[in-house]
């Protein structure tokens, strides 16, 4: 079934980032190094995906930016983490080619949706 709202498309969108890291974590050579940063990976990328859901449930516009505003921590600490994978040399640039154009996508739109809102409320 198709998502109906953008807020449905987003949820949809950041479940599928988490799945691909999820793949991609268990593609990492079995390194000590590789155990540590996928960890990490794994907790900020899934924490995209679940803190977007408490966006969406966000009782006040106050409470939205606060919420909007982890979510964007998380994709951007999920951005390092890719980023130190092809840097440490424990993943091919094209194997983290992907996920690291769709953390960059995530990370602009959660800008822009908190710079909207914060415009918005201070016109208010």
């Amino acid at each position: 079934m198709a998502p109906t709202t953008n807020a449905e498309a987003m949820k949809e969108r950041t479940k599928h980032f988490a799945l691909q890291i999820i793949r991609l974590c268990r593609s990492l050579p079995p390194s000590q190094e590789s155990r540590i940063i996928a960890r990490q990976l794994l907790r900020s990328a899934t924490s995209v995906a679940a803190n977007y859901r408490a966006v969406c449930r966000a009782r006040s516009t106050p409470d939205f930016i606060s919420k909007l505003g982890i979510v964007l921590e998380e994709a951007d600490e999920s951005l390092f983490w890719l980023e130190l994978l092809v840097d440490a040399g424990l993943a091919h640039s094209d194997r983290v080619r992907l996920p690291l154009e769709e953390a960059n996508e995530l990370v602009s739109i959660f800008v822009a949706s908190l710079r909207t809102v914060k415009g918005v409320q201070s016109t208010i």
